[in-house]
């Protein structure tokens, strides 16, 4: 993870903790947990696989839908930026959907696992060829929540995602058949 990235995860975990006994003390009140939601996240990602060996910075966006305290569906937006070397250059974003299960370890603390598909735009500059590749591939992901407010919610996760690519598009130089993207990031989450 980047240093901006390691900085963003820090200052929200910060947050959470010290906002930790004012939460507690709320525990007793009543929350619906069934609603619509959207969210913002910050973090960093290393890929790897072949020619594709590097870190950055991604963003992502979602709009959800809170079931009940234990699930929800989610739709999110995520910009991976640019990535690459002199050889190898490519971009990547997409939009994923998924379920998204939790388990509430207390009124404001739980974790989550979720899988999906993930829709992505791949854009490849190899060896002098260019490609674009529009893939639709499955993810997971895990991570903690952490009620700050009644309606906000902190949270840090890790997915992994993968993209393809044919090797064959660039005459056999290119080694491998698509990146895995390994992510961390943290974000808030604001229940309406």
């Amino acid at each position: 993870m980047s240093y901006k990235a390691s900085f963003a995860c820090a200052t929200v975990l910060s947050a959470a903790v010290l906002t930790a006994p004012a939460v507690w003390a709320q525990d007793k009140v009543s929350r619906d947990n069934s609603g619509p939601y959207i969210s913002g996240s910050y973090g960093g990602y290393k890929s790897h696989g072949g020619e594709f060996k590097d870190e950055n910075d991604l963003l992502g966006a979602a709009l959800g839908y809170q079931f009940n305290e234990f699930f929800a569906l989610e739709a999110e937006y995520i910009d991976f930026g640019k990535f690459g070397d002199d050889d190898v250059k490519a971009k990547l974003k997409g939009v994923g959907l998924s379920a998204v299960g939790r388990l509430p370890l207390t009124q404001s603390f739980g974790v989550y696992a979720k899988a999906g598909a993930f829709a992505s735009a791949f854009d490849v500059d190899a060896f002098d060829e260019s490609e674009t590749y529009d893939e639709v591939n499955p993810f997971i992901g895990a991570g903690v929540d952490f009620r700050v407010t009644n309606s906000l919610t902190a949270f840090a996760e890790y997915a992994r995602y993968n993209v393809d690519i044919d090797e064959d598009d660039f005459n056999g130089q290119i080694t491998n058949n698509g990146p895995d993207f390994d992510t961390g990031r943290v974000g808030l989450k604001y229940q309406f």
